[in-house]
């Protein structure tokens, strides 16, 4: 599909906000002039490094456009702090949360140790009942449902949830029920799982509604007041967010389906790792957002980023939209480390964030964190910190805290517990990347790691040789990666159906109608973005099985929307579902039938090619120029004198040495002393084995 395409004035500014620092890219599509920006956060109050940051372009007013990726819902729910919310349900489903498909965080025990987001005493029932196939048996009292909501507003609920089983067949009650919660509920903080994913499946649609609401007054609260301080700035341009699947969507529809932003921040910096390492000629990698509160790895396949129909945020958190492939884990530059009960080391998942940020910050903060052992290691400088905002960094108090916690119980010198709280948060992310990799069956040896965020490029070597890795490739501007990726995503919209039909059964007319109207329908609202593009794309996708499965295979459909048709017959079908189900598991099963679950449909708005030869070093960059002496830096339980580099002034072709350390406003590299690194054409700095 091609569209009319909206050309802007001005700059486009990406945006990514997260636990610790807020990250700017900003890029002049006209001319190819780029700036980059880092500010703190403010954590509780992330507007003012928002506005902070994007004043540092000029008037906000003369701004184009803003493209915003977010961690607010990821750490909300990596550190349950959403909203307290109620569910209404079907009477005797009131414990689906709980029961999940039966899974366990910890195999072997008498008692359970998952506590939902929405706690058993906020979960009520009402008496209603629509069968499969989406026959009314039992109608819904509004009355009742008005009771309820009023006894979770009574217990404090701030947001709420109503799934209903079977409402993806016929949701008439479940509607009829958000009209009663809405006439007594005193916000806007209501999700129906008819709005939110009308999807076969009773967990997952539970899970993911009721994720919805958790997280709608907290992103919608803080989408508010971004919108509010940008009015106040006399901005009028397309403001929108990234979403977990790595497309762009306005903030409204971010307010109203928070869910879609849980790995908003994350998958930005997916899709800008994947094009830099492309055009650096490694299709295969991993990537590694290391950022204040949590480490996010993806795998990318031949320059394709992996997008799953579901994703575990966490364990028991599942959210059933189209999203980026992201394993994300409480490992940040601002974990805190502590020693548990049974005197093991700990390194988070809890996280100082920027406020009150590392111990080394001089903001109250009194437990020592990640950057903190960064710090007293001698691999972050801590008399030029990034972001600006700060002088220099409090070694001596970063040190203290780390004897207090952790030396003082563990019986280690100072410099052995820093060392020992890199490693253990370094096995984390190993593991965070094996699990990824080696547990898919896929060889390390084969994919580059790409480490990206402001801590991801310290740990580069580290990941390099506890998994195996061919090398690192540290994007020119690592610490803005993911602001980066807010710039060149496109706009994306995607929307689900459910058809539960087998391929026999199949009426290839209405499926084309059904399609058609998809199109149409995701097409006008990625058209209306008002964000530059070269053209919109549909695509098709159906979840498939044979019948008597359980798990679903995806269907890639090769066909598109022309004159009112998209061409669909039986045969498109079962032909795209045996290469689909042979690439998966090698091998067919004849005579059994294949059952259409859901039918997908996407539409991208395609954005204007981004050459990232424009931030490649110019010819008056020089090893000599870059040369910044050298410091005392802690290796394998001892100094080692480690040149230090200015790395945005190493010329294509440079060849440095480990140790070293190669320092820019936005990240740290550090290259250790088994290692070597070289810059390649584009700037990137490429970490080996010597």
């Amino acid at each position: 599909m091609n569209s009319h395409i909206k050309s802007l004035n001005g700059a486009v500014v990406g945006v990514d906000v997260g636990g610790t620092f807020t990250d700017l890219f900003y890029y002049e599509e006209a001319t190819g002039k780029f700036r980059t920006a880092k500010v703190s956060s403010n954590r509780g109050d992330e507007a003012v490094g928002f506005i902070d940051g994007l004043k540092s372009f000029g008037a906000i007013a003369d701004l184009g456009s803003i493209v915003h990726g977010t961690t607010v819902g990821t750490n909300a729910l990596l550190e349950r702090k959403g909203a307290r919310t109620a569910l209404i349900t079907t009477k005797g489903f009131r414990d689906v949360l709980e029961m999940r498909r039966r899974d366990r965080l910890n195999t072997w025990g008498l008692w359970g140790d998952f506590t939902p987001v929405i706690e058993r005493d906020m979960r009520f029932e009402v008496n209603e009942r629509v069968l499969a196939d989406g026959t009314v048996r039992e109608a819904l009292d509004p009355d009742e449902v008005r009771a309820a909501a009023l006894k979770a507003l009574a217990a404090g609920a701030e947001a709420l949830a109503i799934c209903f089983i079977n409402a993806y067949a016929n949701p008439v009650n479940e509607l009829a029920a958000l009209e009663a919660a809405r006439s007594v509920w005193p916000n806007g903080n209501l999700a129906s799982s008819a709005q939110i994913l009308p999807e076969i499946r009773e967990f997952e649609r539970t899970s993911t509604t009721a994720l919805n609401a958790y997280l709608q007054p907290v992103v919608g609260g803080y989408l508010g007041k971004l919108r509010d301080a940008l009015k106040g700035e006399a901005f009028s341009g397309p403001f929108h967010i990234v979403q977990s699947n790595g497309g762009v969507m306005s903030t409204e529809t971010a307010s109203r389906l928070p869910v879609r932003t849980a790995l908003s921040g994350p998958a930005a910096g997916v899709i800008a790792a994947a094009a830099i390492s492309k055009a650096a000629g490694y299709p295969n990698i991993i990537t590694g957002d290391l950022g204040g509160t949590s480490f996010d790895v993806s795998l990318v396949v031949d320059g394709q980023t992996s997008l799953a129909a579901q994703t575990t945020i966490d364990f028991g958190l599942v959210v059933r939209t189209p999203m980026i492939e992201i394993t994300t884990i409480g490992a940040g530059g601002g974990s805190i480390a502590h020693v548990d009960a049974g005197g093991l080391l700990q390194v988070g998942p809890e996280s100082a964030g920027s406020r009150p940020g590392p111990v080394a910050y001089g903001q109250g903060n009194t437990r020592p964190t990640l950057t903190d052992a960064n710090i007293v290691l001698g691999r972050i400088n801590a008399e030029r910190p990034i972001g600006g905002k700060l002088a220099r960094l409090d070694v001596e108090a970063a040190k203290a805290a780390i004897v207090e916690h952790v030396a003082g119980p563990c019986g280690l010198g100072v410099m052995e517990a820093a060392e020992a709280i890199v490693r253990v948060a370094d096995g984390r992310m190993a593991g965070a990347i094996r699990l990824v990799s080696i547990e898919r069956g896929h060889d390390p040896a084969k994919f580059v790691a790409v480490p990206f965020g402001g801590g991801g490029a310290l740990h580069a070597g580290a990941l390099i040789k506890d998994v195996g890795l061919q090398a690192a490739l540290v994007p020119r501007y690592p610490g803005v990666t993911s602001a980066l990726g807010c710039v060149i995503a496109d706009i994306r919209h995607d929307q689900v159906q459910t058809v539960n039909l087998t391929v026999d059964e199949l009426d290839a007319a209405v499926l084309d109608a059904r399609m058609v109207a998809e199109a149409e329908a995701a097409g006008r609202i990625v058209e209306e973005a008002g964000l530059q593009m070269d053209r919109v794309d549909i695509l098709f996708e159906l979840d498939m099985h044979y019948v008597g499965q359980t798990h679903t295979v995806s269907v890639p459909l090769p066909v598109t929307v022309s004159n009112a048709t998209s061409g669909v017959t039986r045969q498109i079908v079962q032909e795209a579902f045996d290469a689909a189900y042979r690439a998966s598991f090698s091998r067919l099963l004849p005579g059994l039938k294949a059952k259409i679950v859901n039918l997908r449909t996407a539409a991208i708005g395609r954005r204007p090619h981004f050459s990232l030869k424009a931030l490649a070093p110019d010819a008056e960059c020089s090893v000599e120029k870059a040369a910044r002496g050298s410091r005392p830096v802690w290796f394998n339980g001892a100094w080692h004198d480690t040149a230090i580099y200015a790395r945005l002034e190493l010329p294509v072709g440079a060849e440095i040495e480990g140790p070293a350390i190669l320092e820019q406003p936005d990240a740290t590299v550090l290259v250790d002393p088994d290692l070597k690194a070289r810059v390649d054409e584009l700037g990137n700095v490429i970490i080996e084995r010597r």
